[in-house]
């Protein structure tokens, strides 16, 4: 098998968009605009040995693949539709493929996003998927519109996929909703595009709580102060940090891909009405202020967020 045969055989299949008007097989796709709008493009890679472990199945590869970038778009407040991917594998393994082909078909389907193009190379595995998506003009949350007195709210639970990459590096066994977590995560698209007009800063939790939220604050230029114990946890992890104190795990534990947000206080009303049609836990944990720097009530312990140097 060739890597015409690939691509043709696994990464091939009718868009159902018909905003595509040139997909896979070209030297590039083609696809219409709607006037009015920006395109939003973000893209991730993910490496075995770094994000994944040699063991994860090719299913649950190809789904955190497709959701890291899902994730990006929704923290911009905008539509997914398009995406590249480009794979690098060390050898043909058609089972492999099939599965990991069959996963980024059903999620894409689900998520209705059209696989328009990549490429295929001999080498380690990794992927990298890039997503493009739209905003009405001037629509798209950011970073940099957090203000003081603005409310600081999370969706779901905080912590989960890094109580299971903890639990896994010392050897113990995490449940299987711990693993669904850590690998097959729930883009919160939907949530995103409520947020549009109604948030004013927003980033999604990849990287941990305190570094991200740390991000929203240097654009913004402000500071805020949030409380442990109003972030949402699971039972289970709530019962480790009761037996060591140790809040590291939800405050600098990466691949939850919650977003993570500000809400002028004249929007949490509203916003409250939209989280029961999102149906998507939404908690407020602190607030924003004057002074520059991220304050942390309830642990003053060492915390080291994930960095990749």
């Amino acid at each position: 098998m060739n890597e015409f045969d690939l691509i043709r055989d696994y990464f091939t299949w009718p868009i159902k968009d018909s905003s595509v008007t040139l997909a896979v097989g070209d030297d590039a796709a083609l696809f219409s605009l709607d006037h009015g709008y920006e395109l939003v493009t973000t893209t991730d890679t993910l490496v075995e040995g770094v994000h994944f472990s040699a063991t994860t199945s090719a299913k649950d590869i190809a789904h955190k693949s497709l959701v890291v970038n899902l994730s990006d778009i929704a923290a911009m407040g905008a539509k997914a539709k398009y995406f590249t991917l480009a794979l690098s594998i060390p050898k043909i393994d058609k089972s492999w493929l099939q599965d990991f082909s069959d996963s980024l078909k059903h999620l894409s389907e689900q998520y209705e996003v059209s696989l328009v193009g990549g490429d295929t190379t001999r080498g380690p595995l990794n992927i990298t998927i890039t997503m493009i998506g739209m905003v009405e003009r001037s629509k798209a949350l950011t970073r940099s519109g957090a203000r003081p007195g603005d409310g600081i709210y999370v969706s779901g639970t905080i912590g989960d996929a890094g109580f299971c990459f903890w639990k896994l590096s010392n050897d113990l066994v995490p449940s299987n909703q711990e693993l669904k977590r850590l690998n097959c995560p729930t883009p919160r698209v939907d949530l995103g595009l409520v947020l549009t007009g109604l948030a004013s800063a927003c980033i999604d939790l990849s990287d941990g709580l305190e570094q991200d939220l740390s991000h929203i604050l240097k654009a913004s230029s402000v500071g805020a102060v949030i409380e442990v114990k109003k972030i949402p946890i699971s039972e289970a992890l709530l019962s480790h940090i009761n037996d060591t104190n140790d809040w590291t795990i939800p405050l600098c534990g990466g691949d939850d891909y919650e977003l993570c947000f500000t809400i002028p206080e004249d929007n949490e009303e509203a916003l409250k009405k939209f989280s029961k049609s999102c149906n998507v836990k939404i908690t407020k944990i602190g607030v924003i202020n004057k002074s520059l720097g991220l304050q942390i009530e309830g642990f003053d312990g060492t915390r080291n967020s994930y960095q990749h140097f």
